[in-house]
């Protein structure tokens, strides 16, 4: 396949951490009648859920985005990949010839304006698969039903908590294939999503060596991965983490793009068979031990003495007038690693890191 120049990919018009559908309604509304975007139901406020179905071959993809609505980085790849599809390049008539994708681009709409894990009946729409609660878990269910994908692409965002097993990378992306049993046996489907995401990783691994995690595959059949695992359906969850200096997930989306053309493109070319579950396997598991910025050499306050070898800050995002923001905070680890990394690191007994800390509003939060 004709390497691909993201930069003529990337929706530019669909940037930063907030992004409801007011952010793609004028993308989807150009797009060709190669695709059919429709309605497929309304969220708690009554806000329009869509789907944007491409292709017209046998093998069936589903995937949705933003079921945690702040969770936006994969609804902007997803935009770059119909974008990446619009342009009736030979390998898009391709997927379209031996796929056909549904992909619900926003499907907790009332989360995404609000920017909360959350819809707005306060419910974890990832925790709802079995008791199907809320009209947005139910739309998604139906969508399932009706649809009967071959594969489901659950697509997320993780903390910039994670590093790749122990090491000092991010975990930038991240995979699960889920469990469908408490003793986390292996199926038919779920070995095919193992292959999968070792087939993504093979091109990941290209584009940042080191930095592909393995999430935890706890088993609870509450989380919908889990659900249609039990269905025998090949599910796989991406989680879209941190990149170096990239808040804005900006280059995140870019891996995440990558990521899905790939899985799609292994489908098309029947090359699953190629990986491995012990591929798989070999990717590390996620670890805990970020944290957005590390303080060593803290001192009391007369600055005479270190009292600290290390003060750890974390950013909460706060969404504020359609922006979101990062407040410094004080992070408290549940369970303290033995090594700590900071995608920053300042040291006090430094002259420029004391002046930054200060202007950035966190040296006050040293006490």
């Amino acid at each position: 396949m004709k390497a691909i120049d993201y930069s003529e990919i990337y929706v530019s018009s669909i940037q930063g951490r907030y992004i409801t559908y007011d952010h793609l309604n004028r993308f989807l509304l150009g797009l060709s009648k190669s695709f059919k975007v429709i309605t497929i139901g309304k969220s708690v406020r009554d806000e329009p859920i869509k789907s944007i179905t491409f292709g017209h071959g046998p093998v069936r993809i589903l995937m949705w985005s933003q079921m945690h609505g702040n969770e936006s980085t994969t609804t902007k790849a997803v935009i770059d990949l119909l974008n990446y599809l619009k342009h009736d390049s030979v390998n898009a008539l391709e997927i379209a010839n031996q796929c056909t994708l549904e992909i619900i681009p926003i499907l907790n709409p009332d989360g995404a304006r609000d920017y909360t894990r959350v819809n707005a009946n306060q419910i974890d729409l990832n925790r709802d698969a079995q008791d199907l609660t809320q009209p947005e878990s139910r739309i998604l269910k139906e969508e399932y039903d009706s649809f009967r994908p071959d594969f489901c692409f659950n697509l997320h965002d993780q903390r910039t908590i994670f590093n790749v097993g122990k090491t000092n990378k991010p975990a930038t992306v991240s995979f699960l294939a889920p469990a469908f049993d408490v003793e986390r046996n292996n199926s038919a489907s779920r070995k095919l999503s193992m292959q999968l995401i070792a087939a993504m990783n093979s091109e990941l691994q290209e584009l940042i060596p080191g930095q592909v995690g393995r999430y935890d595959d706890g088993f609870n059949a509450n989380c919908v991965g889990d659900a249609f695992q039990m269905r025998e359906t090949p599910t796989i969850l991406f989680e879209a983490g941190h990149y170096y200096e990239d808040y804005q997930r900006e280059k995140s989306r870019k891996f995440i793009f990558h990521s899905l053309l790939k899985g799609i493109n292994t489908i098309v070319l029947s090359q699953i068979e190629n990986f491995t579950v012990e591929q798989y396997l070999a990717i590390p598991e996620n670890g805990k031990q970020f944290v957005d910025i590390s303080i060593i050499n803290q001192k009391d306050l007369d600055n005479t003495k270190i009292i600290k070898s290390l003060f750890s800050i974390q950013y909460k995002e706060v969404l504020e007038v359609d922006k979101v923001v990062f407040s410094p905070v004080k992070h408290i680890f549940e369970t303290r690693p033995a090594e700590i990394f900071g995608h920053k690191t300042f040291n006090l007994e430094v002259k420029e890191d004391l002046e930054w800390l200060k202007k950035n509003d966190i040296l006050k939060l040293l006490d």
